[in-house]
């Protein structure tokens, strides 16, 4: 519980720092002029408070106009990030972080592993048209990242549900800037708030859901556990900012294999051995009796 109240507090420093860059002195000219402005420890609370909860099953356009359920999304962990594409500074940094992110994260865990979604709630300016050319713009093109277009009746409801907050502004919108982290169920696990998403950031919450994921089936197939050791061997290099191999516990890890192998083998000589000489007693005769 006292780990629990320190990372709450750690996560609303840490979020409030962000989110208050995030809008940066926009803020501060629009608190002084009278202006919307978003009220960042609300934002914050917000975000907090939808953790574990599922949000409901919206169904939203893909950047081919193709509709997309956000449920088709569960059996592996998800990223959703908020953007809107007539942003011309935290939008665009934020999903270049993200992609370096992603890029970092892949390479170990695999694109296989988890899906990324970028959601446009200006509506209706972020069409799937726009979110298209946002994407291209961006060099984003992966086969686990989607660009999504929800309908301008979805849009209180889908931001609600995920606790982004916004605020609508004469020069476009004070937000908060993250990362909303989805469990392989539809649950929300946690909120990675920050400009400057990197690997690890990132990486902390996916390995831990993929690691504690259950493995499907009574026996896991040889390529579920190549995935299990590959994530469990692998620690955030800050220096690259990716994912590597630590070959420490990778040497741990097949020393003791090779143990329990090595007894495994022992004992089954062992059993053979005792077999065969059971087996060579000389048997007494019928009706003797041992005194």
């Amino acid at each position: 519980m006292r780990r629990f109240a320190d990372a709450i507090r750690r996560s609303w420093a840490v979020a409030r720092t962000l989110v208050v860059g995030g809008v940066g002195a926009g803020l501060a000219l629009a608190a002084a002029a009278g202006l919307p402005k978003l009220d960042e420890r609300q934002a914050i609370r917000d975000g907090l408070a939808v953790v574990g909860s599922v949000p409901p099953d919206f169904r939203l356009l893909d950047r081919r106009e193709q509709p997309v359920d956000l449920g088709a999304y569960r059996g592996k962990p998800l990223l959703v990030s908020f953007i809107y594409t007539g942003c011309s500074t935290f939008c665009p940094a934020q999903t270049v972080a993200l992609h370096q992110a992603v890029k970092g994260l892949d390479r170990m865990l695999g694109p296989h592993q988890f899906n990324v979604v970028s959601i446009g709630f200006n509506q209706p300016m972020d069409s799937p048209l726009a979110m298209r050319a946002f994407a291209a713009q961006l060099g984003v093109d992966y086969p686990n990242w989607e660009f999504l277009s929800p309908s301008h009746d979805q849009v209180s409801a889908l931001t609600r549900a995920f606790g982004f907050s916004y605020v609508q502004t004469p020069e476009g919108f004070d937000h908060v800037v993250g990362v909303t982290v989805v469990d392989a169920e539809g649950r929300i696990h946690s909120q990675v708030w920050g400009d400057r998403l990197t690997a690890e950031a990132l990486g902390v919450p996916l390995r831990q859901l993929l690691l504690n994921a259950p493995i499907a089936g009574t026996l896991p197939s040889l390529e579920e556990l190549i995935d299990r050791v590959i994530i469990l061997c692998t620690v955030y290099d800050p220096e690259t900012g990716e994912y590597r191999y630590d070959w420490t516990l990778v040497f741990q890890i097949v020393g003791g294999l090779a143990f329990f192998l090595t007894v495994g083998v022992y004992l089954w000589h062992e059993w053979r051995a005792q077999r065969r000489a059971r087996r060579r007693l000389p048997e007494l005769p019928a009706g003797a009796a041992a005194h």
